[in-house]
């Protein structure tokens, strides 16, 4: 509160404080220069009176309003301190930093630990590609079956299980039936029984989401036993395709095998005559006589995604 120049008087003779006219805000106002000192307070500026109030004459009028943002004065305090720097934004599309508040100063962030642009997913091999399948590859012995069956299902890109009709067979150790002996009802009814786990397996590995490929020896001439035994054991889906090179060739293959799995050049020369007769069947027929394992493997993978696409009543 500020007080007109003069001392408090005698009781009920206060005189009234002229009103001041409000004081508009002055950018970098400073206070008006001392004038002489106050009679009641000799060498110092008037101090509130702390004391009780006064127990007469008129009250006092209300002191004009405090000027709005009063800065108060100016006190000389050594140099300036020095501009704060302006904030640095984050560079357009730049990711945020754990931490990262907006309007923050940010150091710049080098060009080279920057978001690095990666090619495009390289699309999928043409053939069956991801598709999940039950193939059946049937062929002579000697024809390669058992090896191109193998390293198709281990170059797909989905996981593809290879189920071989002979490794199951010779699961029977004491008492196994060697066809090589002689073929009787004992090797006929392990083979049916190999067949029959061969299909259990495959449906499984279905159920699960995972490809396979079974390999035997089916003769078109005994469609009931062979082929239409697969399609009970498996399903109806299940994809044949007839691998059948020259006799030449599975005469040469079927000499470089060893053991129980190697025939006769005559036993080998009457099941590839009768492998003949899937010619006209409408089953795909792969001639790999002069296929590699790997070109082999991508002719079956062409002839299985042509099947798939157009499927056919076998």
């Amino acid at each position: 509160m500020q007080h007109g120049v003069g001392g408090w008087g005698e009781p009920g003779q206060h005189p009234a404080a002229p009103a001041q006219p409000p004081i508009a805000p002055v950018t970098g106002w400073a206070p008006p220069p001392a004038g002489p000192p106050h009679p009641s307070h000799p060498g110092g500026p008037p101090r509130h009176h702390a004391g009780p109030p006064h127990p007469a004459g008129p009250p006092h009028p209300p002191a004009p309003p405090a000027p709005p943002h009063h800065a108060g004065p100016v006190h000389p305090a050594g140099p300036p301190a020095p501009p704060h720097p302006a904030p640095v934004p984050a560079p357009h599309g730049a990711p945020r930093r754990p931490g990262y508040v907006p309007g923050a100063v940010v150091a710049p962030v080098p060009e080279a630990t920057g978001h690095i642009p990666l090619p495009a997913a390289a699309p999928p091999a043409p053939g069956t590609g991801v598709a999940t399948l039950a193939v059946l590859l049937i062929g002579p012995a000697g024809a390669g079956k058992t090896t191109v069956a193998r390293h198709w299902a281990g170059s797909r890109q989905v996981p593809t299980a290879h189920i071989s009709l002979d490794d199951v067979r010779e699961w029977v150790c004491s008492g196994f039936a060697d066809p090589q002996a002689g073929w009787n009802d004992h090797s006929e009814a392990q083979y049916r029984l190999a067949r029959r786990t061969c299909g259990f397996a495959a449906r499984n590995f279905l159920a699960n989401g995972i490809s396979c490929i079974l390999d035997d020896a089916v003769f078109p001439d005994r469609p009931v036993v062979g082929l239409g035994g697969w399609k009970r054991h498996v399903g109806p889906g299940l994809l044949p395709v007839v691998l059948l090179p020259g006799l030449e060739i599975v005469l040469e293959r079927n000499a470089a095998r060893s053991g129980n799995r190697r025939l006769s050049d005559e036993e080998v020369a009457r099941i590839h005559g009768r492998m003949a007769g899937w010619y006209g069947s409408g089953l795909p027929i792969i001639d790999n006589s002069h296929l590699d394992v790997e070109g082999t493997a991508r002719a079956l993978d062409e002839v299985l995604a042509r099947a798939i696409s157009t499927p056919a009543s076998w």
